[in-house]
């Protein structure tokens, strides 16, 4: 069930049966030469909606747009501060609380995500403890689950793509994307096949480094079939996480 598409009434009808809502993070920057722009989004959006499904959970609108300032240097790609980021997930929990939520459960789909959307969490605790928090900051429970941390994600990775999964722009998410949306599946000739791996500072550093953008990955091995096998083993996982979170 996404929020967007509910009325306040199924809104007000819907607390009184759960406190918890589901709320998909992600980034919307390259993805190498046939990985969309919106990939990390995506795949926390279509696993997001997936688990809702599965367990009867609320599903609020995607928060598209992340940590991604060291991928500047690839036209599309979007970033924000780690102060904004940690602003927009703080003004979008209160906001919900003031409702009546009270367990707030992140789908992570980047990486880059993670210290900053942690921070907040700490942020909005210290407002509770503190009680420096606005009028409608409540006692709540926050918790992020990255999607590709879920259970048997990385055996069947390993299974179908072993040494050139790599790290960004991997097969992996390739695939979940286009089993999502298969009118996004593309192929070309990468070249090397799969690409170097290291390290990288800046923006810039990282164009020099990887210049097609990705990392240690062969995205041209991605599938639909793939995708839906991946899809299959993170919602079966992430909804009894999620309905041990909403219950406990």
């Amino acid at each position: 069930m996404q929020l967007q598409f509910q009325t306040w009434p199924d809104v007000e009808a819907y607390l009184k049966t759960s406190d918890a809502i589901i709320i998909p993070i992600g980034s919307t920057e390259q993805h190498g030469p046939i990985g969309l722009i919106g990939t990390d989004a995506l795949c926390a959006e279509i696993i997001a909606r997936g688990v809702g499904e599965k367990v009867g959970a609320l599903v609020a609108p995607t928060i598209a747009v992340g940590m991604a300032q060291h991928h500047l240097a690839f036209a599309g790609s979007i970033t924000l501060r780690p102060s904004t980021l940690i602003a927009v997930i703080r003004d979008q929990i209160v906001s919900l609380a003031r409702h009546g939520f009270r367990r707030f459960y992140f789908i992570n789909g980047h990486g880059g995500n993670v210290a900053t959307a942690t921070a907040a969490f700490s942020e909005i605790y210290a407002e509770t403890s503190l009680g420096t928090g606005a009028g409608n900051a409540q006692s709540v429970r926050c918790k992020l689950r990255n999607w590709w941390e879920a259970d048997g994600i990385r055996a069947i990775s390993r299974e179908l793509f072993g040494g050139a999964e790599g790290s960004h722009a991997t097969p992996s998410e390739v695939s979940l994307t286009w089993y999502g949306w298969p009118e996004a599946e593309r192929h070309g000739a990468l070249s090397p096949k799969i690409a170097p791996n290291g390290s990288f500072t800046d923006a810039d550093d990282y164009r020099r480094a990887f210049p097609d953008g990705r990392i240690g990955s062969d995205p041209d091995l991605a599938s639909k079939e793939a995708g839906k096998r991946l899809y299959d083993a993170a919602v079966a996982s992430i909804s009894e996480d999620y309905r041990r979170f909403a219950g406990g």
